[in-house]
C-alpha cells in the first residue's frame, strides 16, 4: 500500500521520500507540482492524491502556526479515515498553541497517529530562508539572545520513517531536539568555524528584520509568518534539550557541529 508524503518537496518531505524509496515501499509525493497535485488551498483535489493511501506523512504549509491551520488540518483527517487511511504521522512544533491543537485533531481522528514534534531546523541555515545570510556573512534575526536545540532534518525524516513503517510507535508524541541548546549567536559561530568564512548573529528589531527580508524577495505573507513565529515560540520557552530522537529510534540526536562540518564538506565537493 502506498504512502502519501504531504510537501515531499520540502526539507523532510524529501528526505522521508528517498529513505521510503530505498526501502522498497510504494510513496507518492504530495506537492503543487506533483500530479495528481496537491495544494492546501485545493480541497476538491485532495480526494484524488489520497486514493490507495494507506500511511501519510503530513506536513503543513507555511506552518501549523498560522490561523486557518486547524480547518485544513480536521479535513484532511476526516478525508483520510473515509478513504481507508490507517497511519498518519504529523509534523508539528513545538510551543506553538495553533500546532498543538492540530495535534488534538489527528489524535482524535481515530487513525493510528505520531506526532513529531520538532525544534527549529538546522537545515533552515543551509536549505532555506538564511542561506543567503549565511553566505552573506550576517545572520540578522529579531531573536535575541534566546537559545534553541536546533534538530537535524535527517533525524526527523529518520524518526518519521520508523513511525511510518514500523510497529511500537502508534501513540507516541516524539519531541525531537538535537543535544545542545545553542543561541543564534553561537550557531553562527559554529558556521563560522565549519566553513572557514566570519558568519556573525546581528540581532534586530521585527520591524528591521521584515525591510531586510522584503529587500532580499521574501513573500509578505511569509515576513508576516516568520515575525509571528520569532515573537511566540523564542521567548524562553522552548530552550530545553529532549531525548525524543533516542526515544524514537536508540540512538542520540545528531549534533549541530556535525551537520555545520557536513555542509562544508558538501562544499568543498
Amino acid at each position: 500500500m502506498t504512502t502519501l508524503v504531504l510537501g515531499g518537496t520540502g526539507k523532510t518531505g524529501r528526505r522521508v521520500i528517498d529513505r521510503l524509496t530505498a526501502l522498497g515501499r510504494p510513496v507518492r509525493s504530495g506537492s503543487r507540482s506533483s500530479s495528481p497535485a496537491f495544494d492546501w488551498a485545493d480541497l476538491d483535489g485532495w480526494p484524488a492524491v489520497l486514493q490507495g493511501v494507506e500511511s501519510m506523512y503530513v506536513t503543513y504549509y507555511p506552518d501549523l502556526a498560522v490561523p486557518g491551520s486547524q480547518a485544513d488540518i480536521r479535513a484532511l483527517t476526516e478525508l483520510a479515515v473515509q478513504s481507508g487511511v490507517r497511519r498518519m504521522v504529523l509534523l508539528s512544533g513545538r510551543g506553538e498553541p495553533e500546532a498543538q491543537a492540530c495535534e488534538r485533531i489527528v489524535q482524535e481522528s481515530g487513525l493510528e497517529w505520531t506526532i513529531v514534534r520538532c525544534a527549529w531546523f538546522m537545515q533552515n541555515f543551509n536549505e532555506g530562508y538564511l542561506l543567503d545570510a549565511v553566505q552573506a556573512g550576517v545572520i540578522a534575526l529579531p531573536a535575541g539572545d534566546v537559545a534553541e536545540p536546533f534538530v537535524d532534518a535527517d533525524d526527523i525524516a529518520d524518526v518519521a520513517v520508523a513511525a511510518l513503517t514500523e510497529d511500537g510507535h502508534a501513540g507516541r508524541v516524539y519531541e525531537l531536539t538535537g543535544p545542545r541548546l545553542l543561541t543564534f549567536a553561537d550557531a553562527a559561530a559554529e558556521l563560522s568555524a565549519a566553513l572557514g568564512g566570519p558568519v556573525e548573529y546581528v540581532p534586530v528589531k521585527p520591524e528591521e528584520f521584515a525591510a531586510g527580508a522584503a529587500e532580499a524577495g521574501v513573500p509578505a505573507e511569509d515576513i508576516e509568518m516568520l515575525n509571528a513565529l520569532f515573537a511566540e515560540v523564542l521567548d524562553g520557552r522552548n530552550a530545553y534539550v529532549v531525548d525524543g530522537v533516542r526515544e524514537a529510534l536508540g540512538r542520540p540526536a545528531r549534533d549541530f557541529a556535525a551537520f555545520a562540518q557536513n555542509w562544508a564538506r558538501h562544499l568543498r565537493g
